[in-house]
């Protein structure tokens, strides 16, 4: 638990530090949500207090960082949160095993590296020794030759030889073993949680929170004084009250819970299903399930979770019709939220410069200079406009005041930096002055206030006529200037100082705290996204369709953040289950056992693999489409090999008609099913009666037995495309029970015509 501080002090406030803990977690396809809360002690009787927030991933995303009070006295709200960043040394004892063992073995592997090198090299030195005799002089007699030195030579460098070169092939076996035990450990690291950092130095990420207090009186905490045992009971009318309305005998700090929430990248998940069958009723349990992965740098133990199709990174609102007009361009509408920059900014510094220029030595800043390419002040850029044009010496264009230019370098307007930073151009020298809102803000003095004309009375005709020509001309409307990304990150604006030259007073962007170490983080978090999905997976972007869907754990859940899928039990989804075997015997006499699923739960299933389990043992895993409220989809789980289908046809020819004129195709099919279950199962017979697109060619039905009926579907083929004339049996057969299906048709043509392929065909 952590006290927070009270600001106000003279002493730097600083944040007292609160642990938190996970406590739900939303998994998107790209990414996660997480909240976490912390428990903090509050003094009473203080209007404003800071508290940080320990913990935190440094993956998250700086903007998504929100906080609120969840358990707190009445009034009690959050007012700012802000990342900070910090660095955490770990000693030895506090890493984890896994790294302590893999600098063991690395530090092993080098000593082994290193005496083998030395072997080497001394090996090498050995195996160069040689017996040279010095060089005979000329004239000097043979000298005799020293054969038991070169033996004895010769036998140190064998016995050597063999010597190091058995230290060698040992240290060679200890240094595989040692390479084997590195790269079991690196992946053992690689594999273990991201949570436990493996590195010497880690950056320390907190969010600090203000807490400010709209009612001071402790009298309206009573749930949080409650808790504490010790705390003196609460008397609203009849106590002495303290220092800002707090009774004497308030408790000095309350208990806060403060609910902390981020975004941070590196999750994804997908659905995955168990279709539990009872073999002798046909009916089913169907459980879902969601294969989790996460590399966020924090393990998700005993959290509630939850489950999201929606895209974290798509828009959420509402979209707005930009009108369309007819006739003079106008200026395109601001940024919401943006605004001009107030009026009369560059007075507010006056006083600073007068004692800059007054006191020039202790200055914090370089005085600023005069002349022609100086800075002027707002009323100068107000009042002055024409004197400005003279001395700048710029086009008659810009002389008729109808537009913002953009300033020269070097110019007076290089200095008035307040129109970029808030998002407004920046007005050139001579240039009109801005709205009229602004400008009416804006006061004037006497002089300043003078009529142009008066002042433009010492220019030159031409200038003058050119000015009132352009003047009469309709306005041209200013640049569109739209904000950048970084300026609209109201989070990171700071005010420049006095001190900071043109854009002195204005808002710029402030450079994100983790900027620098966080790239690499995310990048080990993204590789989630690339991990192999399991069979029969579909991504849930894409299942969903159009809709977003999110389905929440019955039970707390716990996720490592180690890279590899987890199974997540979610819940049981209420499911209509019935059994039903499959076969189409003029393609294939197999009969396939299949599961009919309707979803009866009041939102869809996604797509995903469904692993059959008969009577509890595993049979097969298959692919679920996805599901609507209320519709049925078939779901194969293999071959039944107990239910057997034999098929045979006749065909018959002959001529019928005037003078034979026809001839007619006597088609018969005959089916005998067998069931070798020892349970009465439903078997669906698909067959097939010719369609004909030819006027002259006539098909006729014969009388099924038992009667077959088209299917209430239409059937598709495995191209897609739909079945024509496809037929349909389905009987129930009892234990050890044989049936028959009899059925046929007639083609009848013309004499002169024959079926494409012959006649005779199955």
């Amino acid at each position: 638990m952590g006290a927070a501080v009270p600001s106000g002090t003279d002493e730097p406030n600083e944040p007292s530090a609160a642990e938190s803990e996970v406590t739900s977690v939303v998994v998107h396809a790209s990414g996660a949500v997480v909240t976490r809360r912390a428990r903090v002690t509050v003094p009473t009787g203080t209007a404003e207090t800071t508290v940080r927030v320990e913990g935190l991933p440094p993956t998250l995303y700086e903007q998504s960082l929100r906080g609120r009070v969840v358990n707190g006295p009445r009034g009690l709200r959050v007012t700012d949160v802000r990342l900070d960043v910090g660095a955490t040394v770990h000693r030895g004892e506090q890493l984890p095993s896994l790294r302590l063992d893999l600098e063991d073995a690395e530090d092993q592997q080098s000593r082994l590296q290193d005496r083998k090198y030395r072997l080497e090299s001394e090996i090498e030195e050995v195996a160069a020794l040689r017996a040279e005799p010095p060089q005979p002089r000329r004239g000097d007699p043979p000298r005799w030759a020293p054969v038991e030195s070169f033996l004895a030579l010769a036998g140190f460098v064998d016995t050597r030889l063999g010597f190091l070169h058995e230290r060698l092939r040992a240290t060679e076996d200890q240094l595989a073993r040692a390479d084997h035990d590195v790269d079991v450990l690196r992946a053992r690291l690689h594999q273990s949680s991201t949570a436990l950092s493996a590195e010497r130095t880690d950056p320390a990420v907190g969010a600090v929170v203000t807490l400010a207090s709209e009612v001071t009186d402790a009298t309206d905490v009573p749930d949080a004084s409650a808790d504490a045992p010790d705390a003196p009971e609460t008397r609203e009318d009849t106590s002495p009250t303290g220092e800002a309305g707090t009774p004497a005998d308030a408790p000095a700090e309350i208990d806060v819970e403060v609910e902390v929430e981020y975004h941070v990248p590196g999750a994804t998940w997908v659905p995955t299903y168990q279709l539990r069958l009872d073999g002798t009723s046909g009916a089913g349990t169907l459980v879902l399930r969601a294969c989790v992965a996460q590399r966020t740098g924090e393990d998700w133990s005993g959290v509630r979770l939850a489950l999201s199709t929606a895209d974290l990174l798509r828009r959420s609102d509402l979209p707005e019709l930009r009108s369309l007009r007819i006739g003079r361009a106008q200026q395109e509408p601001q940024t919401p939220g943006w605004r001009e920059p107030p009026p009369g900014l560059a007075e507010l510094f006056t006083g600073y410069d007068g004692a800059a220029a007054a006191h020039p030595a202790a200055s914090r800043g370089p005085a600023r200079p005069s002349g022609p390419g100086a800075p002027r002040s707002m009323n100068a850029w107000l009042g002055g406009v024409e004197d400005d044009l003279e001395e700048a010496d710029l086009s008659p264009d810009l002389a008729a005041g109808g537009a913002y230019g953009p300033a020269e370098p070097g110019g007076a307007a290089e200095a008035v930096g307040y129109g970029g930073s808030f998002g407004g151009p920046v007005p050139a020298p001579g240039a009109a002055p801005p709205p009229a809102p602004l400008a009416a803000a804006a006061p004037m003095s006497q002089a300043h206030a003078e009529p142009a004309t008066d002042r433009a009375r010492g220019r030159s005709a031409p200038v003058a006529r050119s000015a009132r020509r352009k003047a009469s001309a309709p306005p041209v409307p200013p640049p569109s200037t739209a904000p950048s990304a970084d300026m609209l990150d109201y989070g990171r604006l700071t005010v420049a100082g006095p001190d900071a030259g043109a854009e002195r007073g204005t808002l710029r962007p402030e450079a994100a705290p983790i900027a620098t170490v966080v790239t690499e983080y995310r990048r080990r978090a993204e590789t989630v996204g690339r991990l192999p999905r399991p069979a029969h997976a579909v991504d849930v972007r894409t299942s969903a369709g159009s809709f977003d869907y999110r389905f929440d754990t019955a039970a707390p859940a716990d996720v490592v953040s180690d890279g590899a899928w987890h199974i997540v039990p979610v819940s049981e989804v209420p499911v209509v289950t019935e059994s039903l075997h499959v076969c189409v015997p003029a393609v294939d006499t197999a009969v396939f056992g299949t599961v009919l699923v309707t979803n009866t739960s009041p939102h869809a299933l996604l797509a995903g693999p469904a692993d059959v389990m008969v009577d509890g043992d595993f049979v097969v895993t298959a692919a679920l489409p996805t599901l609507a409220p209320g519709q049925r989809q078939a779901v194969g789980v293999g071959v039944a090999e107990s239910v057997q289908v034999a098929r045979r046809t006749h065909m018959r020819e002959s001529t019928a008609g005037l003078r034979g004129g026809t001839t007619v195709l006597d088609h018969t099919v005959e089916i005998e099913v067998a069931n070798r279950l020892p349970y009465p199962v439903v078997v669906e017979v698909r067959e097939r009666v010719p369609v004909s697109t030819d006027k002259d060619v006539r098909i006729e039905e014969h009388r099924a037995r038992p009667a077959w009926t088209e299917p209430e579907e239409p059937l598709t083929g495995q191209d897609g495309s739909y079945v024509r004339g496809a037929r349909v049996w389905r009987v129930e057969l009892a234990p050890g029970r044989t049936t028959k299906l009899t059925g046929g048709f007639e083609v009848r043509l013309p004499a002169g015509k024959s079926v494409v392929g012959g006649n005779r065909r199955k």
